[in-house]
């Protein structure tokens, strides 16, 4: 699978099963709101929400939460509007960064993120320098034990999807980005839940980076910027080191 590599491994047991829960909840939040802004406050007419509801349940997020985001799509919640925003960055030693965010200020997040880079020995780019070295592509993420493979790749062709691989436990499914909505409904009808569905981006070739401490950097860089409030979701091309720590990071 193109763009498979151990950083995929690391981002999704960094983000998706992420144990600092109040962080996943915000993602999930500003997600919510963004697709609802977008598409509606109607999850029966708004695949996007719906999926980000599913994928927020999964977690168990309290329904409170939910509802609140909701609210803030709708101006109820008495904040400012969410906008969705992709930067391009690169990470020391060459690696490529998209960046995704959710922000009620551009200029303040841009700047932000300016700094971050700057700092973590990186920089921002223009639009446009580094995303053509990646897939938009969506992923689903089911338990191996809540389905039968054969039943998946038969819903998978189907509805559309890509491709399935065994990881860490999972099905992992790839679908085109105008798919991935399609095959999470098809799972449900089959009485599948799916645990996460997201669109994503996959690099098309990895970069290993064979220096400790730069290796290092690039990891500290990454894990700063999903620290951010304003930030959703990094992905990167960056293949890391078996034992690269964070120590290591100047």
């Amino acid at each position: 699978m193109a763009g498979h590599n151990k950083w995929s491994k690391v981002k999704r047991i960094k983000g998706v099963l992420d144990s600092r829960r109040g962080k996943l909840f915000s993602r999930f939040s500003k997600e919510i709101t963004v697709a609802a802004k977008l598409g509606g406050a109607d999850a029966d007419f708004n695949p996007r929400l719906r999926t980000a509801i599913l994928s927020a349940r999964a977690q168990n997020m309290p329904n409170d939460n939910i509802e609140r985001a909701l609210k803030k799509a709708t101006g109820e919640g008495g904040s400012a509007t969410l906008e969705e925003i992709i930067y391009e960055g690169y990470a020391p030693g060459g690696v490529a960064l998209i960046i995704e965010v959710a922000t009620d200020n551009r200029n303040r997040t841009a700047a932000d993120l300016r700094q971050i880079l700057s700092k973590h020995h990186g920089n921002l780019a223009t639009s446009g320098s580094v995303s053509y070295l990646f897939h938009r592509r969506g992923r689903i993420l089911i338990p191996e034990g809540s389905a039968k493979e054969d039943a998946l790749l038969e819903i998978l062709l189907e509805a559309g999807g890509e491709d399935m691989t065994n990881e860490d436990g999972y099905f992992v499914i790839l679908t085109p980005p105008d798919r991935l909505y399609a095959v999470v409904e098809a799972l449900k009808e089959a009485q599948i839940e799916p645990e996460t569905a997201e669109l994503t981006f996959i690099a098309q070739n990895a970069i290993s980076v064979n220096d400790p401490q730069t290796a290092a950097q690039v990891i500290h860089l990454h894990d700063t910027l999903e620290d951010y409030e304003d930030v959703m979701n990094v992905f990167s091309n960056f293949d890391p080191p078996e034992e690269t720590t964070d120590d290591q990071a100047a």
